[in-house]
């Protein structure tokens, strides 16, 4: 994968960050939810190293690799309702921000750029998360999964979090650990960055994703961006 090596100072006044597999290390409670699904179902535990590729999916990623169920399966819906209702009572058990993410947004924040968050986790899930993490007084804008009609890669939600700041998509940055991450970005006329360090899904090889850059740990954005 490409490296901070290639980094440029992009022109941006706002970077915008995706919430698991980014901001935060939220795999150990999504497979808790999972595995508490499965156990439900009289099978045994999955170990966290094999769901974390797919903590980015959400419940679609998640049940195919831990139930073996696509979104075409007859039990799908009621599946997905059971995993999310679990997922609802251990939402930050171990959910912590990835080491360097403090020290990236603080300095994000002394360097007078503003940041917030854009991930298609549900709102019910995605504020008492924030909450734990202890950002919510500090993200100047969070959209949820269900913010705006369509969640990414539809632009539209990257879209409404530059509204809500008053920056022009251009001036915009998004960092993401998944495809759709980027395909968003792309869309919504931003730059886009890689974070490596994050779950990365299954779309691919990530260093062939349409992307701006790519970092390999949280601080390395700070190369990408305005030093004041």
């Amino acid at each position: 994968m490409p490296g901070s090596a290639t980094a440029r100072r992009l022109p941006v006044s706002a970077v915008l960050f995706d919430l698991d597999g980014t901001l935060a290390d939220s795999a150990g409670d999504l497979a808790l939810a999972l595995n508490r699904l499965r156990a439900d179902h009289g099978l045994p535990p999955v170990p966290v190293a094999g769901l974390r590729a797919y903590a980015s999916s959400g419940a679609r990623g998640l049940l195919d690799a831990g139930m073996g169920v696509t979104t075409d399966h007859a039990e799908y819906a009621s599946l997905r309702d059971a995993f999310l209702a679990h997922y609802a009572q251990c939402l930050a058990e171990t959910t912590r921000l990835f080491a360097g993410v403090e020290a990236l947004l603080s300095t994000i924040e002394q360097r007078g750029l503003s940041w917030g968050i854009v991930t298609n986790k549900h709102s019910r899930f995605t504020l008492p998360v924030v909450a734990a993490l202890g950002l919510t007084q500090r993200a100047a804008v969070v959209v949820s999964g269900d913010t705006t009609p369509n969640p990414k890669p539809h632009p539209a939600p990257l879209l409404h979090a530059a509204k809500v700041l008053h920056a022009l998509p251009a001036a915009c940055v998004y960092v993401g650990d998944d495809l759709r991450d980027i395909e968003a970005g792309q869309a919504a006329g931003m730059t886009t960055i890689v974070a490596g360090y994050g779950y990365m899904g299954n779309s691919g090889a990530p260093g062939a994703w349409p992307a701006t850059g790519w970092i390999r740990q949280p601080l390395e954005l700070l190369s990408w961006l305005p030093e004041s």
